[in-house]
């Protein structure tokens, strides 16, 4: 379906929603980086976790100890894979790669300072106008709201009836949330996603998707 606003569409593209049961999508945010908060490392190889970081992982895996996952996928990106290693690790299951939550490609702005971004004259429609928004050599927001629209749905037609966690990236769930939310484009930086966060995405085979938490630290049960 595609859901309009005066200003902006919440996905560039319609969506066919399947008609075979579907399941709850745990999207999660990546634990910190020591860059996190100050650099936006985008794409960037070779930005790890840390030690702070995987325990932090490692008490988002503790609250997800109850849950029986069909799956666990990822971002292909470092920090991501970590994430998703240390939760996937207690349930005896290995990360399956989805290139289609990937972090957006910030083209020229990755490994700048956060500090020095918000001096450019992008920075303000990034904040207010984001459907607007292609990075400099790199990708606009429609596009990776939809890729990542359509990753998720395509994992839970895999599941079924079952739950799948996806780990990811801040805007990338952002995105996601916004479109199921039926919120503008423009709308999505009003969503707040902390590192190692969990948001519970519902996709029933009838009826309207549903959101049960967002930005979440609290226990899920199985």
């Amino acid at each position: 379906f595609l859901i309009k606003s005066d200003r902006a569409v919440s996905c560039s593209k319609p969506f066919r929603y399947p008609r075979q049961p579907m399941a709850r999508i745990l999207l999660i945010r990546h634990a910190p980086t020591p860059e996190t908060g100050s650099r936006l490392t985008g794409r960037q190889a070779g930005v790890s976790l840390g030690s702070k970081g995987e325990a932090i992982a490692a008490q988002t895996a503790g609250l997800l100890k109850n849950v029986g996952f069909a799956g666990v996928y990822t971002s292909p990106i470092e920090r991501t894979l970590e994430t998703a290693e240390i939760i996937a690790s207690q349930h005896g299951l290995t990360p399956r790669i989805e290139e289609g939550v990937i972090e957006i490609d910030f083209g020229r702005w990755a490994g700048r300072t956060l500090k020095s971004l918000r001096q450019t004259r992008l920075w303000s429609e990034v904040e207010s106008v984001p459907s607007r928004v292609t990075f400099p050599g790199g990708e606009s927001f429609i596009d990776a709201q939809y890729r990542a629209v359509a990753a998720v749905v395509r994992i839970g037609e895999q599941t079924g009836k079952g739950t799948a966690a996806i780990v990811s990236h801040s805007d990338v769930i952002k995105l996601v949330i916004s479109h199921f939310l039926g919120q503008p484009l423009d709308l999505f930086q009003r969503l707040s996603i902390s590192p190692a966060s969990i948001t519970i995405l519902h996709l029933p085979n009838k009826g309207q998707p549903m959101i049960s938490a967002v930005n979440s630290f609290n226990e899920v049960l199985k």
